[in-house]
């Protein structure tokens, strides 16, 4: 008789979802984010975004450009984490964290995402937006 371990199954969506959540927070705490302040009005999205293999090095490229340019110039925009899936690195998750939803509105009509969008259009083969709410973080003092 063949039994099959639990740990061997595929987890299923909502299990890979709760573990991208799970890492997402982990790395939050690992970096010391001191934005990370509860705030109510805070905005905070996943991004589930799957790339063209072929084109991942000019994604990174775009994203990255958009990402700096976004914090550095936009008070709105807290926080972003981008990762790549270790198995399938054309899976991307972006964590993304803005003052509030009025930040994020600013945020995606000012040209640096719009010309981020045009640049990455015919690289994106889907785009999943979650948003979530942050249930509090666990740090270890400066």
């Amino acid at each position: 008789m063949k039994t099959t371990s639990t740990l061997s199954r595929q987890p299923g969506k909502k299990s890979k979802t709760i573990l991208i959540v799970l890492a997402v927070l982990s790395l939050i705490m690992f970096f010391n984010i001191t934005v990370m302040a509860q705030n109510p009005n805070q905005m905070v999205r996943l991004a589930k975004i799957t790339v063209d293999p072929m084109q991942l090095k000019a994604y990174h490229a775009a994203l990255q450009e958009q990402m700096t340019t976004a914090v550095g110039v936009e008070k709105g925009v807290l926080t972003y984490y981008a990762m790549a899936d270790k198995n399938n690195p054309a899976h991307i998750t972006i964590l993304e964290i803005y003052a509030d939803t009025a930040a994020y509105q600013l945020h995606i009509n000012t040209p640096h995402f719009k010309k981020y969008k045009d640049t990455v259009k015919d690289m994106v083969q889907s785009l999943e937006l979650v948003d979530v709410k942050l249930l509090g973080v666990a740090r270890k003092p400066d």
